[in-house]
């Protein structure tokens, strides 16, 4: 049997900005912030036979089915935020991928470009499960560019997940959607980047500002957050000590490239003393 802390399901992938490529997604992401908190970390993840994940997931337990292709984002940043051209995509991730000897305390499902099959949902039993539903709330044309989109049968989904987060830019703004996803699961974070979050629980709401920092690159902020908020609230089960904690770890991590954006130990004890204060 395999005991896990923290297992995340989705693709781990190439990004490429400014014509050179770095290791990123959701799966990378969370899994080396889940891994810095203490936890016994898995992945399930597709990508192809060549891509190297030495040195980004040390100390990670791995399943990766093999694909004729890694999925390839081109990040493409300016003053007025992000665009994406998905170039390739790995396969499907589907409920008979997961190994059967695998236990997890926490389920993330993080899609990235569609690829987690909703039935995972109900794959782990009475595992907490933790949302990012950013890759199901993705569309692209036939070139390739990135636009957001409806959530498709996402009632099912958010009626099972014990915590849901996504972004402002997810709904596109659309406080109406937020409320209505609100009231369909036990937990809801919205993250607006420099601003913080809010948290929608029981029927309260509260916002939680963000620690200035000079942002260096915002790649895999939410994923970072997610983590850290997921692990956070398993822990203690208190929602405002947990996007405290996450918007701390998060806020540290723009001020880094890439995955060096995911936290150290030093960040994590900090963040942690904190909330003691």
């Amino acid at each position: 049997m395999v005991e896990l802390d923290y297992l995340v399901i989705g693709h781990v992938t190439r990004d490429l900005v400014d014509g050179d490529f770095m290791i990123g997604g959701t799966a990378s992401y969370a899994a080396r912030t889940a891994r810095a908190l203490g936890c016994r970390v898995g992945v399930i993840t597709s990508a192809r036979h060549d891509l190297d994940l030495s040195g980004v997931l040390d100390d990670v337990t791995i399943t990766r089915f093999p694909a004729a292709t890694t999925t390839t984002f081109e990040n493409i940043y300016s003053a007025g935020g992000r665009s994406q051209v998905l170039h390739s995509i790995a396969e499907t991730l589907t409920p008979a991928m997961a190994p059967p000897d695998w236990r997890a305390k926490i389920v993330h499902l993080g899609p990235v470009a569609r690829e987690c099959d909703p039935a995972l949902v109900s794959t782990f039993g009475n595992a907490f499960v933790g949302l990012t539903p950013q890759g199901w709330m993705r569309s692209w044309d036939q070139a390739g560019r990135v636009s957001a989109c409806q959530w498709e049968n996402a009632e099912p989904l958010l009626a099972r997940a014990d915590a849901v987060v996504l972004s402002d830019e997810d709904v596109e703004g659309d406080e109406a959607l937020v409320l209505r996803y609100a009231a369909q699961t036990r937990l809801l974070v919205v993250t607006q980047a420099a601003m913080g979050c809010t948290v929608h629980v029981a029927g309260q709401s509260r916002h939680f500002s963000a620690p200035a920092v000079p942002e260096v690159d915002p790649t895999g902020v939410g994923d970072i957050f997610a983590a850290a908020f997921f692990v956070r609230l398993q822990q203690d089960g208190n929602p405002w000590t947990a996007a405290r904690f996450a918007n701390c770890l998060a806020a540290r991590s723009v001020t880094r490239v890439g995955l060096s954006g995911t936290p150290g130990p030093e960040e994590v004890t900090r963040c942690g003393r904190g909330l003691e204060e």
